[in-house]
Formats: C-alpha cells, sequence, structure tokens
C-alpha cells in the first residue's frame, strides 16, 4: 500500500487519497485485507463491524471474488454489524442481507462468527443484547476494525443529528429512534467506536463532497455526527476518492 496516499490531517484524523473510484475501492479492500494480517497475528482472530450503503456493497464485492477472497482465512473472521434498520435481514433494506447478498455468502466464514443485529422487532433488548454478546466475545478487546459511512446530513452508523445516540456517553449499542427518517435503528456508538484499532470511513461521490469539506473545514454547533470519531489515541482514517475530497486540501493550504 503507498504510504504516499496518507495525509494527516489533525490529531484525531487521518485522510487516505487513493484516486479515483475504482482505484480507492481497491485500497479500500487492501486496507481491511490488512487490517485482517495484522489481527491474526496479535490475537488468531479479525472481529470487524460492517456497513451499509452503496460503497461498502461494493468492496464486499471485491472481497468476496478472487485474488481477495483467497488472500485471508475467513474461518478466523468474526463479523458484527456497525448499525441496523428496523426490518426483518430478508428485507431489501436490511444491511445484514446486503453484505450477504454482496457475496460474503460465498465465503467460509463460520455461522458461529456471524453476528447480527436483531433490529427487527423489541430494539431496546436486543440493543442490550447485541452489547453484552460484543463484551462476551471480544472481552477486552477492542474491534479490529469498524467500517463506517457518512450521509449527507453527516450521519455515521445510525446516529443522527439530534438523536439520543449522538449523546450517548456509557453504552456501546443503543436503540435510536430517528424521527427524520420516522423509524428505529439500533446502532454502535462513540464509546465502542472510538475505541477500535481502525475506525475508517469510505466516502465516495461528488454527492458527498461538500459535508466532508463542512465536516473538515467548518465548525458546526452541534458538530455533526461523523466529525466526532477519531482520538489522538484511536484515529480515525477518511478514505477518499477524487470526487469526495474535491478542493479540501487546497481549502485547507489557504486558510
Amino acid at each position: 500500500m503507498n504510504s504516499s496516499h496518507f495525509f494527516c490531517w489533525d490529531e484525531r484524523r487521518d485522510i487516505a487519497h487513493p484516486g479515483n473510484r475504482q482505484e480507492t475501492l481497491i485500497f479500500s479492500v487492501t486496507h481491511f485485507l490488512n487490517c485482517a494480517k495484522e489481527a491474526f497475528k496479535l490475537h488468531g482472530h479479525f472481529a470487524v463491524a460492517l456497513s451499509g450503503g452503496s460503497t461498502p456493497l461494493a468492496i464486499f464485492q471485491l472481497l468476496s471474488t478472487p485474488p481477495y477472497s483467497t488472500e485471508i482465512d475467513w474461518t478466523k473472521v468474526l463479523l458484527f454489524w456497525g448499525d441496523e434498520r428496523q426490518v426483518e435481514p430478508t428485507d431489501p433494506e436490511s444491511n445484514f442481507r446486503m453484505a450477504f447478498e454482496a457475496g460474503l455468502k460465498n465465503l467460509p466464514i463460520p455461522p458461529q462468527h456471524i453476528f447480527r443485529m436483531e433490529a427487527e422487532k423489541e430494539l431496546k433488548t436486543h440493543a442490550m443484547r447485541y452489547e453484552t454478546k460484543i463484551k462476551e466475545v471480544l472481552a477486552l478487546r477492542p474491534f479490529d476494525l469498524i467500517m463506517l459511512g457518512m450521509g449527507s446530513d453527516g450521519h455515521t452508523a445510525s446516529i443522527f443529528p439530534g438523536t439520543a445516540a449522538f449523546k450517548e456517553s456509557k453504552r456501546w449499542v443503543v436503540a435510536n429512534h430517528v424521527a427524520q427518517k420516522k423509524t428505529w435503528r439500533m446502532t454502535l456508538t462513540y464509546p465502542i467506536i472510538n475505541r477500535a484499532k481502525n475506525t475508517v470511513f469510505y466516502v465516495l461521490g461528488k454527492e458527498k463532497q461538500k459535508m466532508v469539506h463542512q465536516i473538515f473545514c467548518e465548525k458546526a454547533d452541534p458538530p455533526f455526527p461523523a466529525f466526532l470519531v477519531g482520538t489522538e489515541k484511536n484515529k480515525a482514517l477518511w478514505i477518499l476518492d477524487t470526487e469526495a475530497l474535491g478542493t479540501l486540501f487546497k481549502t485547507r493550504n489557504s486558510n
């Protein structure tokens, strides 16, 4: 992986700019696999929380096809999810279904290593159970990788502006009412996201350019949810293609 792609933005965030959309997807897949290989060396397994959205879908499709699908031992992978909609796992809107239909179902991941969020009913109860399961499986270890996206409103996972999850400081998993979507979601929260060994945003496309600029260059009050990801101890990596990056570096250098 070419280190020239990486740029330190501040004490909490790094940026990777691999190039166009396809170059960025390949970079993202390679980074995912490198995180897995490092985790295998450290403790023998790779615990990852997956994201929904079109970019992760494309990443899963690549991961599920040669040569990428044969680069790691998938029997040592532990799959969790970063958020889920209040739908059945067979619903087209399900993040769980999306990941598997994108190709993960073709990989030799043991069923006992797949931990989906049961968000279709009794969200508060199942959120507590999911948090307990994470603690049971990972013990004191953080996630090796948490995959994140960013919405046009600055939300990440299912932490939306003005919702209870935005202010959560203790719980790792919560049921979150999203008034602007007129629905409930289940989501990981900042306390667990910000302790992950690798926390990565995948942001591609010109439609994300404006929000990327706002998050990195403007001071919103309250801040956008995606802004609060990343600490000095555990920096967040933003992987941006050329269209999403826009004139971000030029704006920074002119200030």
